[in-house]
Formats: C-alpha cells, sequence, structure tokens
C-alpha cells in the first residue's frame, strides 16, 4: 500500500497543528485548560478502548456525548471563551503605533514604588493592561492620564481621600485611571480574602492584565494573572526578584519597529520646535 502525500495535505496538517498548538497555548493553566486536556485525555482512552476491542455500541455513543459536550462546554466556559476572542481582536486591532511614551515607568521604579506602598502598609489595587484593553473599567473612576511616581501614587491610595478606594489601571507605563471598579472572582478559596484581592483575580479572570496588590493589613504583595494569584512573602532578595520578572512582563521594555518610528519623529518635532524657540 502506497500513501501519496501532496503539498495540500502537508498545508492542512501544519494548520490544524497550529490551531491547536495555539488553543491549547492559550488555555494552559486555566481552568479551561485543564478541562480540556482532562477531557481530550479520556475521551483519547475511550475512543481507543473501543476501537481496540470493536466496542461499536459504545463506539456511537461516545462520539454522540462528545458532539453534546462540545456545544455544553461553550456555555461552561462563556469566560474563558470570551478572554481567548477578546484577546485576539485586541492582538488583530490594537494601536501599537503609539504604545511608546519615552515619559512612561521603568518596569525597575514600578516595582520600587509597589515595595515603598508596602512598607507603609498602604492598600493599592494596581492593574496594567496588556493585550485586552481596559478602558471598560475606566469609566467607572476618575481619568489622571498621569505618570508614575510614589508621591503621587501614595496621595491616590491614602484614606479617606476620595480616590484611595478601588482600582488603578496603568496604560503604557502612565496612569490611566485610578478609583475604578473591577468585578470580584467568586471562587471559594478567596473566601477568606480581602475586596482587593478577589477583585485582582476577578480582572485577571476577565482579562490578560497583571494586577498587582498590597495588603494594607500584612504589608504583602500579591500578583493576580490568569485568574490565578500569587502571594509573596515579606520583602526579600527572592520577593523583589520575583516582583520585579512579573513587572517586566506587565510592562515589557521592547519597542517595535513602528514604535521606534513614532519616537523618531516625536524628536524630531521636539528638536524644531526647539529651533523656532531659539530663532524668535
Amino acid at each position: 500500500m502506497t500513501f501519496h502525500v501532496s503539498v495540500a495535505d502537508v498545508a492542512q496538517i501544519a494548520i490544524l497543528y497550529l490551531v491547536f498548538y495555539a488553543v491549547l497555548k492559550a488555555a494552559r493553566g486555566s481552568r479551561f485548560g485543564q478541562a480540556l486536556m482532562g477531557g481530550a485525555l479520556l475521551f483519547g482512552v475511550l475512543i481507543a478502548f473501543t476501537y481496540l476491542f470493536q466496542f461499536d455500541v459504545l463506539a456511537r455513543m461516545l462520539y454522540w456525548m462528545l458532539s453534546y459536550l462540545a456545544i455544553s462546554s461553550v456555555v461552561i466556559f462563556q469566560p474563558e471563551i470570551r478572554r481567548a476572542l477578546t484577546a485576539l481582536g485586541a492582538l488583530l486591532f490594537s494601536d501599537k503605533a503609539h504604545a511608546f511614551d519615552p515619559n512612561r515607568i521603568t518596569p525597575e521604579r514600578m516595582a520600587e514604588v509597589l515595595f515603598e506602598l508596602a512598607a507603609r502598609k498602604m492598600g493599592a489595587l494596581v492593574a496594567f493592561e496588556r493585550g485586552i484593553s481596559l478602558k471598560g473599567y475606566e469609566t467607572s473612576g476618575v481619568e489622571l492620564d498621569a505618570l508614575v511616581s510614589a508621591p503621587l501614587m501614595v496621595s491616590v491610595f491614602t484614606e479617606p481621600l476620595p480616590l484611595h478606594d478601588g482600582g488603578m489601571v496603568i496604560r503604557r507605563g502612565r496612569i490611566a485611571s485610578a478609583h475604578c471598579v473591577f468585578p470580584v472572582s467568586h471562587k471559594t478559596e478567596l473566601s477568606v480574602s480581602g475586596m482587593r484581592h478577589r477583585a485582582a483575580v476577578g480582572l485577571s479572570e476577565e482579562t490578560d492584565a497583571i494586577v498587582a496588590v498590597v495588603s494594607e493589613e500584612t504589608g504583602r504583595i500579591s500578583i493576580a494573572h490568569n485568574g490565578r494569584i500569587v502571594r509573596f512573602a515579606e520583602d526579600g532578595p527572592a520577593t523583589r526578584s520575583a516582583v520585579l520578572r512579573w513587572m517586566h512582563k506587565a510592562m515589557p521594555a521592547r519597542k517595535t519597529a513602528s514604535e521606534d518610528i513614532v519616537l523618531w519623529f516625536q524628536n524630531r518635532l521636539r528638536k524644531l520646535r526647539t529651533k523656532k524657540e531659539a530663532a524668535a
């Protein structure tokens, strides 16, 4: 028996491989990913078992159940699917040409600001926008569009000032908005956690944002991402190194080619404006 493999066959296999790889990579670590891997493994074993022993009735039942599970999974994992589709839309239509701001705060400085808030035991909730836009949550707060600095963040999160309650949104290294309302997670393991931690996990469930929380009771920093929360111990070299890695992930320092072009034009316009002012 000979097999003839055409270029179209190879292309179709490659496309299927890329699709499955992208789905598994996007779902890795989430509730949807765990259920997907577990269900695929279970059905793979059952189908192999029915094929090996030629259980035709059981095989038909499995295929029937699989079709209904595929439909029901859309309802069960609706939040995860919505987040994945939102991330895909953000990837295709996001505006990256103006993403670079030469005055934005660096990840190193942002980590220092968080540790300064932690040293003061000042409760804080800070969300870092990534691929999925957080503008829908900004409308519930107060727009600031300000440079990030320790004195400003201390003044925002100081009680009983008007903006201390709620979350802050950081976009492209700047404070976009404060006093924002984030969705609250209803996970049972968070029942003993405060509202800031539950809101951080809730926002990370709905978006791809990285959310930092500073506890006003213990002064410890926690990071929420992808529906999970990582609680760090007291201030120390290991904690500082871990938080810094999260800040680099939340605010990547690398620039794209379009960002370099925009920055070049900004510098040229600034120089021309300076020359005109000097000539005047």
